[in-house]
């Protein structure tokens, strides 16, 4: 029986953690291994995200665990994006029309250690920190290690190993080079990388620019973006071509091409950025990609979870999201499971009801690194932008923008949001450019009233004609 088994966790990050906590609340034996040191007692970003988009998805799951009341006091409210153009004049665009609709900006270390001390509370969960996993032995059960304090080999069995080991996962690579089972593996790079830098806080502590927004200086080809910290300081991230167009990460190789770069693109956060050429060259360039898989288990042996099965991009902020949503569901899919359940049948309950979500949020985070980096600063997608959020404001329950129905809609699946909203965007744009729809200052909520029926309809005719479209590939 499923409920008295012993569970190993491989990888304390986000999605590892509160799988940890969740389990452990629901009484399994839980023993968790995580290669890099405690994160509570060194500092081990080297290069990574140090702060997060936390959106209504990610709080769900907080709530699961009982511990929403605890992650308010780390974040920091982003009520929409302020856009930079290149002489340094901004535009703020909120992300829903809808006041009580926004993201958080949150630390991801800070978090991470929140979940990591809440599961260590329980009696039933271990923790167990710098063992590197070499492989797994999925048909076994087993677990090898490479334990770096003691330098030796460790092997671990238990009746299921969850996989939660991030993007570069050593139980996927196991099951890829084992060969015992038809396996899927795809992972699919932009030809964009990505670098941290920082705008640091002022002599007092304040912050330097507008605190309670994502700010984006979209450029077309590249881009760059800022979250705040609690700490009065905005992380920073640049998102450029390795090789492609005048500026590219291969050739920003001295101080000077950089500040010229900076100079000619984005002159308000070079002013804010005296560090910039030190900083430039000591953080890494990462690479960014997505990587979809199947199955993500294995015999009720073991299983993918996380970054693991499913890394995307960054672009809609819904990386952490979508892991904490995968405990949800799994947990989701535990209660619904008789006692006597096996767990293939768990697993393969759980996969079925989540992959395709998985999927369609992989692809939703492409479309937006598209829609950041340049179609911000286009009048049609402006307009676009301003319509949604008056639609939202004057008609709450009627309407809701892609973004919200992802971003905001925590009960609504990828998948559909995903189809929704495309469609709901062909219909806008489209109305927009052949002038069935004039927006102007000056509309009131009839005016709007009117809009929106021919926004609904129009959406309701272009899905109709994709789910036929689907209709026939399937047959062909």
């Amino acid at each position: 029986m499923h409920k008295n088994s012993k569970v190993q966790i491989i990888g304390a990050g986000l999605c590892g953690a509160l799988l940890a906590l969740r389990l452990g609340q629901r009484g399994y034996q839980v023993s968790v291994y995580e290669k890099r040191p405690d994160l509570r007692t060194v500092d081990i970003s080297a290069g990574r995200s140090i702060n997060l988009a936390f959106s209504d998805r990610g709080i769900k799951a907080m709530k699961l665990v009982g511990l929403q009341d605890k992650v308010v006091s780390l974040c920091i409210p982003m009520n929409g994006r302020m856009l930079h153009d290149t002489e340094g004049n901004t535009v703020f665009a909120p992300y829903s029309g809808r006041s009580h609709e926004y993201i958080n900006s949150i630390s991801r270390g800070q978090l991470n250690a929140l979940l990591l001390t809440e599961a260590e509370a329980l009696d039933n969960v271990q923790l167990y920190f710098n063992h590197k996993c070499t492989s797994v032995d999925f048909e076994n059960g087993k677990s090898h290690f490479y334990q770096y304090e003691h330098k030796k080999e460790v092997i671990v069995a238990s009746d299921i190993i969850i996989g939660t080991d991030g993007a570069g996962s050593a139980m996927r690579k196991s099951y890829y080079l084992g060969k015992k089972f038809l396996f899927s593996f795809s992972q699919d790079y932009l030809s964009h990388g990505y670098k941290e830098l920082s705008i640091l806080p002022n002599e007092n502590g304040a912050f330097k620019a507008f605190k309670n927004a994502l700010h984006i200086w979209g450029r077309d080809d590249f881009m760059l973006i800022a979250l705040p910290n609690l700490d009065g300081s905005f992380t920073v991230t640049l998102f450029l071509s390795y090789d492609e167009g005048e500026y590219n990460f291969n050739n920003l190789t001295t101080p000077e091409k950089v500040l010229s770069f900076f100079e000619k693109y984005f002159k308000d956060a070079l002013a804010l950025m005296p560090h910039l050429p030190e900083e430039f060259f000591k953080n890494p360039t990462s690479p960014l990609g997505t990587v979809k898989c199947s199955p993500w288990h294995y015999k009720g042996k073991t299983l993918l979870m996380g970054d693991a099965a499913h890394a995307i991009v960054p672009f809609y902020g819904q990386g952490m999201n979508a892991s904490f949503e995968d405990v949800v569901e799994f947990d989701k899919v535990l209660d619904e499971s008789e006692e006597h359940a096996t767990w293939e049948e768990i697993f393969t309950r759980y996969e079925k009801s989540r992959k395709k979500d998985t999927d369609a949020i992989a692809d939703l985070a492409v479309d937006n690194f598209h829609e950041m980096k340049g179609h911000v600063n286009q009048p049609i997608f402006r307009e676009k932008r301003t319509l949604e959020t008056a639609l939202e404001k004057h008609f709450p329950e009627a309407y809701s923008s892609k973004y919200s129905l992802v971003t905001f809609n925590e009960n609504i699946s990828y998948a559909e949001a995903l189809e929704r909203g495309r469609a709901q965007d062909k219909a806008l744009l489209n109305l927009i450019a052949d002038k069935d729809i004039v927006t102007n200052e000056h509309m009131d909520v009839a005016d709007l009233k009117v809009i929106l029926k021919k926004v609904q309809q129009a959406t309701e005719e272009i899905l109709i004609e994709d789910r036929v479209s689907k209709l026939g590939r399937k047959e062909v």
